[in-house]
């Protein structure tokens, strides 16, 4: 293939044919050509946009606010509380009469519990470790230094002994 019917077919593969494109040429040095090749302009009054900015212009817009959050808060999963038998609940007051008898040594301790979810039905079982700061009995709550826990929503207590 020689090189003007390299040009033909790239032209032609882009709907327009080598004359045409001439002739487009053409008509717009006619409608144009006196600013065509003018130097480009820079204002007097007005600083020059960096190219981030200027690029910034045209980054995605944002319709739909807030949707991407609002497709993970869908997908996140949540549980239901389980219920403890009175065996479980024995236990688990059995191990808080402990940490009450020696609440001035802080004892440490590992705590899985229910925590209720803010924003949907259910909750999710977390375990804390760390020292037990005060006990209220008259309010069924154990206190740790950045965590309240109810004795309600205990699911498993284990007392750790220092070594």
């Amino acid at each position: 293939m020689n090189k003007k019917e390299e040009e033909f077919t790239w032209h032609y593969s882009k709907g327009a044919t080598l004359d045409e494109l001439k002739k487009a040429e053409i008509q717009a040095q006619k409608e144009y050509g006196d600013i065509i090749n003018l130097p480009h302009h820079v204002s007097k009054n007005h600083p020059q946009m960096s190219i981030k900015d200027r690029a910034a212009q045209f980054s995605p817009f944002a319709a739909l606010t807030g949707y991407e959050e609002a497709v993970k808060e869908v997908k996140r999963l949540t549980h239901e509380k389980i219920q403890i038998d009175e065996e479980v609940e024995r236990k688990i007051n059995n191990r808080l009469n402990c940490i009450y008898e020696r609440i001035n040594e802080h004892p440490l301790v590992s705590i899985t519990y229910f925590k209720k979810d803010d924003k949907k039905e259910g909750g999710d079982y977390l375990t804390i470790r760390g020292r037990v700061e005060k006990i209220k009995t008259y309010e069924r709550k154990i206190i740790f230094e950045d965590e309240i826990i109810s004795f309600d929503n205990i699911y498993d207590i284990d007392i750790i002994t220092d070594r």
